[in-house]
């Protein structure tokens, strides 16, 4: 008889799995509401196409470098952190085992084992590699999958070039008289998308997460437009 298998991803795999999701998704929003602002601020000044492709194409630029830099400094330091945690744990399991062994049995406890069950699973895992044991347990880290700070970045990077993409075209490439129904509308159309998937990925209900985002993207564009048309005005 053939043996079921199972293959979905449990715990700290799904978990990881999902933050990057959610991290490319609102990574591509904050792409969408920044390139939109820029690109519609400068056509409430002027309709001329190389401005407009100057302008977007520069906050699509600054953009993801800047997210990338700032993916990459903050998950160095959170790897940094996890480095000098596990180096912590190994020299405490390394002169104080007894201490650590009674820790990890305090820990398995903790989570409903009786005391014999625990201090039995505390022994084997200690037996087995007492360092990945505290590790997970205590610190809920995996000593070999430690957060990849360049993996952050160019997620980061990619997923803001994606979003700013779509406003930056959608300015761009209509007649003049439709850039800025084709931007809005492109932009409000993304904006339900992304607002959509991240309370999916969230598991919350996406009509208000939706509606934030909508009305974020709104406030951004109209803001925007409006010192655009005056700055425009005042021929600035």
């Amino acid at each position: 008889m053939t043996q079921p298998t199972h293959d979905e991803a449990h715990g700290g795999a799904l978990g990881a799995r999902l933050n990057w999701l959610r991290a490319a998704v609102l990574g591509a929003n904050d792409g969408i509401v920044s390139t939109a602002g820029i690109v519609v601020g400068v056509a409430g000044a002027t309709d001329a196409r190389a401005a407009l492709l100057t302008a977007g194409l520069a906050g699509l630029l600054a953009g993801s470098m800047s997210m990338a830099a700032g993916e990459y400094v903050s998950v160095s330091t959170q790897r940094d952190s996890e480095r000098a945690a596990i180096a912590l744990e190994r020299r405490e399991l390394r002169e104080q085992p007894e201490a650590e062994l009674d820790e990890l049995t305090e820990m398995l406890r903790s989570r409903g084992l009786s005391r014999e069950v625990a201090r039995e699973a505390a022994v084997q895992l200690t037996r087995r590699d007492a360092l990945r044991a505290h590790a997970s347990v205590e610190l809920g880290i995996d000593p070999d999958r430690l957060t990849d700070p360049w993996h952050a970045a160019w997620a980061s990077f990619l997923s803001f070039t994606a979003g700013a993409l779509l406003p930056l075209l959608a300015i761009v490439l209509p007649p003049a008289g439709l850039r800025l129904p084709v931007t809005v509308a492109c932009v409000l159309a993304a904006l339900v998308l992304t607002g959509w998937s991240s309370a999916r990925l969230g598991a919350a209900r996406p009509g208000r997460a939706v509606l934030r985002n909508v009305a974020g993207g709104v406030l951004a564009m109209a803001v925007t437009y409006a010192a655009g048309t005056l700055l425009g005005a005042a021929g600035v």
